[in-house]
């Protein structure tokens, strides 16, 4: 039963095939079609029983521009017996078209839970091992859930606090808000709700940190020892655990749905081909950073390599006036130019996954913060560095226009390599992997806390939902 879990496949010549937890995708390679022209074939993804209507969304195919094209759809209902899905050239049938894929096959917000998660994670394929996962972890051979509840809330939970209190519960999820900030819970809830329907959770009790830095500095030998707070973005001096970005996790989960620009949209609108990019470095953002501000002095005097600017100003209201203020472009617009400069905001710059997945080559400050699946890259194999005070830019922009054919493999292969990281079911493997180890981590059993409430599933009434797995026993409240 495939469900909306999550899985993978060969299907033939049309190579890999991934569906993702919240909408399904998969990659084509049809080498005999003229890139140059319009996409002229099409694919139609419908119920396998012709008696029951199942409501599918499928977008134009995305052009990769490489001889592969991605093909996405979103189902709103539940597809008892199955999907067929025909990809058509000339209203022919191609690459060993039609597909079947035997169901039920459930819409992103039907609650069906797989109850055996080693099934879950070797439908999806998930990695036995994530490098970032083992690291932040190492530093927490025991967790101690007593010691969590008596120095979170003093350490984290003051007014300007951004950490939310969360404990899950056969499957249940329950959270507490400490601080005033919290409002970006509803990505964390996101997340955890969309794991929950796919596949049983781990019981388990943990505080997440919704603001911008990582919160625990003190060192493994520290007394009292360091505690383990999950964040979005890591540094080199904290030892917080890592999850993939609010960012990355929403667009991933509301693609086609609530958000434009998302990890597979990218990949379909990376601009001109190489050789037709304006041959500068680029760099649009707000004035988060001091760096940011000398980007866009140093493209005023090095016009003729860099165009840079800013489109918001809060931190250095006082330097618009000599800066000047940048018109907002789209983000697609960004692969018009051969090369992209990714400078940190207040700290990882979020839109770094983004730029990877583009068809440009990036340049990227040297950065004491990093997301979940930098460590995964290699400087001069998968982007080119650049120091944290800029001062090696022009030079390190004049390199990749001399040595154009070393530039363009440096960005295929990061591209190569952030089109494999971030695909979304490697994201729902990598948030249940840190789940998992945290549970197993665990010193004590968790516990449903005072001012805890029951984070609800979202109802969604206009689709069937009728799940064929025995589901956990809810518990009473």
């Amino acid at each position: 039963c495939l469900a909306h879990v999550g899985w993978g496949i060969k299907l033939g010549s049309l190579g890999f095939a991934a569906i993702s937890p919240a909408f399904f995708t998969f990659l084509m390679r049809i080498t005999y079609i003229s890139l140059s022209g319009p996409t002229l074939f099409k694919v139609i993804v419908k119920s396998l029983s012709p008696k029951e209507i199942v409501r599918i969304y499928v977008p134009n195919p995305l052009d990769r521009n490489d001889g592969s094209f991605l093909v996405r759809y979103r189902m709103h209902d539940t597809a008892h017996e199955g999907l067929k899905i025909e990809v058509l050239y000339g209203g022919e049938h191609v690459a060993q078209s039609p597909y079947i894929l035997k169901g039920p096959v459930y819409h992103e917000y039907c609650e069906c839970p797989e109850e055996d998660p080693q099934i879950w994670q070797r439908t999806l394929s998930c990695p036995a091992d994530e490098t970032q996962i083992e690291d932040d972890f190492a530093s927490f051979p025991s967790i101690n859930l007593q010691q969590m509840l008596n120095e979170v809330p003093k350490r984290f939970g003051d007014e300007r606090g951004a950490v939310v209190h969360y404990t899950i519960l056969n499957n249940h999820i329950y959270r507490r808000s400490l601080g005033k900030y919290t409002d970006f819970k509803m990505f964390s809830d996101e997340i955890l709700l969309s794991l929950a329907r796919k596949v049983l959770l781990p019981d388990l009790e943990f505080y997440i940190n919704l603001g911008d830095w990582p919160l625990e500095h003190r060192k493994v030998n520290d007394t009292p020892s360091p505690i383990p707070i999950i964040s979005w973005c890591g540094s080199l001096d904290s030892r917080d655990i890592i999850l993939p970005t609010y960012d990355i996790t929403h667009s991933t989960l509301e693609a086609m749905r609530g958000v434009t620009n998302d990890l597979l949209s990218i990949q379909g609108n990376t601009g001109p081909s190489w050789i037709n990019k304006t041959e500068k470095a680029f760099f649009r953002g707000r004035d988060s950073r001091e760096e940011r501000l000398q980007l866009v002095q140093l493209s005023k005097e090095n016009p003729q390599l860099l165009d840079a600017g800013i489109t918001g100003y809060f931190f250095f209201q006082e330097k618009e006036k000599e800066l000047g203020k940048a018109k907002l472009m789209g983000f697609f617009d960004f692969f018009k130019y051969k090369y992209q400069v990714n400078v940190d905001g207040t700290v990882a710059a979020y839109r770094y996954p983004y730029l990877m997945l583009g068809d440009s080559l990036v340049l990227k400050q040297d950065s004491p913060y990093y997301e979940h699946f930098y460590s995964a890259l290699r400087p001069w194999k998968h982007y080119v560095p650049i120091k944290r005070n800029l001062s090696d830019l022009l030079e390190k922009v004049k390199w990749a226009k001399e040595n154009d054919e070393e530039a363009r493999k440096i960005a295929k292969e990061g591209q190569s390599t952030a089109r494999d990281l971030l695909q979304p079911h490697r994201l729902y493997c990598y948030s249940y992997r840190v789940l998992q180890k945290y549970a197993e981590h665990q010193s004590s059993k968790p516990a449903i806390r005072d001012g805890m409430e029951l984070v609800p599933q979202p109802g969604d009434s206009t689709s069937t939902c009728q799940c064929h797995r025995k589901m956990p026993p809810r518990e009473e409240l």
